[in-house]
């Protein structure tokens, strides 16, 4: 069996990373309820954290990713079964095949499992440069803030010395001007 039909049945819930009993059945290649039934009759076998019955609304989210039939399907929701649930397992199905798919099922996980801690450091690193970026961010909008306040101060200076300016040449317009000459003797001078 290909681990990676095995892996795409493979899902997370509450968690833990599970398979769920209709999969499995189809894997073993007996009947869903013939595999629930043979869990039943064991369930001293199977703990909590061996197996669990998902809950409507888990069993809803699941469904929404995995493609069903809407003619049929399941009535219940399915036994979600843990890495030591499906170890178990192949001690309540005895079937040649049941041992086959079993020890193919527990490579999947391992894979499963060393594929996620590659990765956590993967997201480790991510994560550090997410950090270093967001640092950068926020020292660039301070950088924006600092030249946003230097040009608010720029400008109230050039605002004064442009009106430091416009008062030295009108003083320089009245220097420049020329001063009415009083006339010397008795004749008034005509008004403008």
């Amino acid at each position: 069996m290909e681990l990676s039909i095995i892996q795409s049945k493979i899902y997370e819930i509450r968690g833990s990373r599970i398979m769920l009993d209709f999969d499995l059945a189809e894997l073993y290649q007996i009947p869903t309820k013939a595999l629930k039934q043979a869990v039943r009759r064991n369930i001293g076998r199977f703990p909590e954290d061996f197996m669990f019955e998902l809950q409507q609304h888990e069993w809803k989210n699941l469904r929404s990713q995995i493609v069903t039939s809407s003619w049929g399907g399941i009535r219940f929701a399915p036994f979600a079964f843990t890495e030591q649930g499906v170890a178990m397992l192949s001690s309540v199905l005895r079937s040649e095949i049941a041992i086959d798919i079993n020890i193919s099922i527990m490579r999947a996980f391992v894979a499963v499992r060393n594929y996620l801690s590659q990765h956590a450091e993967t997201s480790k690193e991510i994560a550090a440069l997410w950090q270093h970026v967001k640092a950068l961010e926020e020292r660039s909008e301070e950088n924006l803030k600092a030249i946003n306040d230097l040009n608010d101060e720029n400008q109230n200076a050039f605002d004064e010395i442009y009106i430091a300016l416009s008062e030295l040449a009108k003083k320089q317009k009245a220097i420049n001007e020329p001063k009415p000459y009083k006339p010397i003797g008795y004749i008034k001078p005509k008004e403008k």
